[in-house]
């Protein structure tokens, strides 16, 4: 599903397949069209909604420019999720699911600013010094030695999940005959390190932009010319955090593993998808070389297995991707926000989100860390209900992805 805005004032049309957008994203979404670097058009995922400078769920490509706002502080955040051959039944007491979940937060430290004891070692620290020198004292640091192989906070999640039927039966490979499997997912990125390397080089663009007075709608969205050597050096320092969110997403499933070994000793994995949602790669659209910035959003090329998750308590999905050259062969990144933090935890109610978290094992509510508002209340910022339905969001899309596999939390552990 697509609808496409062009207004006389903007340079770009914008695309988009996000059937209700909150104003902010819309006015984010002009602005970006109507960017003196921007190429061809703007396209609008499903799960959009306003973000800082960009729509998170919004992709767009640069024409030899790189936008350190347009893929966003926490630089390769991705999913990673492992299918195993263990029938779901297994994991049906609650008690046993528990006892998994504890065990794992023994292995993995979970929380905003929480890290391991001691500096994890990781051959890709020495490698970046090696190749790239120390061009700032930013980074790689020991918090990024301490941070690898961690949860984070906000958003970010584990889950153990069991296969369900599809809810198209025309679908493929969930139709028929269904035994429930389970799967381990992850949602995670680069930490601290991405969000210092976005905001080091934002300044530097900011400055770069205002000294040659660029005319931005929004000065959120300074850019670096990729052939001048701070754009350069962005570039390369953002491919080092997706390589760095890698790792990390790859060591907590490896923790994972080894916890569902412990009990289901027979289990296999017979396949693992990993894959960034903030980032920007070099790609060919439309017959140009251009920066693709992904911002909140999965790429989709031609058969390309993705994953899309929902939100705390509700449905991900496993994708094949269509290569639709119209979302710059992309997807939505998960369900995507209806309700800010502060709204969500100044309006929902504890009942309602306990209600929709029945039957799975979860930590419950803390209390709101932030100021405003919401201060001194529980947080119900990740509730089901702070979401847009996962199920309308895949079905806006159907043009983009082939659902492939419908998975259900059966345990769901936050930072």
């Amino acid at each position: 599903m697509k609808w496409e805005k062009i207004d006389n004032d903007w340079a770009l049309p914008v695309k988009s397949w996000c059937a209700d957008c909150e104003e902010g994203a819309v006015k984010q979404a002009a602005n970006l069209a109507r960017h003196p670097a921007l190429y061809h058009h703007v396209a609008l995922m499903p799960d959009a909604h306003q973000g800082y400078g960009m729509p998170i769920g919004g992709v767009v490509a640069a024409a030899n420019a790189v936008i350190p706002a347009a893929v966003g502080v926490d630089i390769g955040c991705g999913m990673i999720a492992a299918e195993t051959d263990i029938p779901a039944e297994r994991f049906a007491e609650m008690s046993l699911r528990r006892a998994f979940q504890e065990r794992l937060k023994e292995r993995i430290p979970v929380g905003e600013g929480v890290s391991h004891k001691t500096a994890q070692n990781w051959e890709g620290f020495e490698e970046y010094t090696a190749n790239n020198g120390m061009r700032s004292d930013l980074w790689p640091t020991k918090l990024d030695r301490m941070n690898l192989g961690t949860l984070g906070g906000g958003n970010h999640f584990i889950e153990l999940q069991k296969t369900t039927l599809l809810r198209d039966p025309g679908s493929a490979a969930e139709g028929g005959r269904h035994e429930s499997k389970v799967w381990l997912m992850i949602h995670s990125g680069s930490r601290n390190l991405g969000k210092r390397i976005e905001e080091h080089y934002h300044r530097i663009a900011s400055r770069l932009c205002t000294r040659f007075r660029v005319p931005l709608a929004d000065p959120d969205l300074a850019f670096l010319p990729i052939e001048e050597k701070d754009g350069h050096d962005y570039f390369t320092d953002m491919l080092f955090a997706l390589r760095y969110a890698k790792e990390n997403r790859r060591r907590m499933m490896e923790a994972m593993k080894e916890t569902l070994l412990e009990f289901a000793p027979e289990a296999n994995f017979p396949r693992t998808v990993d894959i960034h949602h903030n980032y920007a790669a070099c790609e060919e659209h439309f017959g140009k070389k251009v920066f693709v910035h992904r911002k909140g959003a999965t790429s989709a090329k031609l058969d390309e297995i993705g994953v899309i998750p929902g939100s705390m308590g509700t449905a991900s999905y496993i994708v094949r991707g269509l290569g639709n050259p119209e979302s710059f062969m992309s997807c939505s990144h998960g369900a995507g926000r209806r309700m800010s933090r502060v709204a969500a935890s100044t309006t929902l109610t504890v009942e309602e989100c306990d209600k929709a978290m029945d039957g799975i094992v979860c930590e419950r509510w803390h209390k709101y860390r932030g100021f405003g508002k919401a201060k001194g209340r529980l947080d119900l910022s990740e509730a089901p209900q702070a979401y847009k339905d996962i199920e309308d969001v895949i079905a806006s899309e159907r043009d983009l992805v082939e659902p492939l596999v419908r998975l259900v939390p059966l345990a769901s552990l936050k930072g």
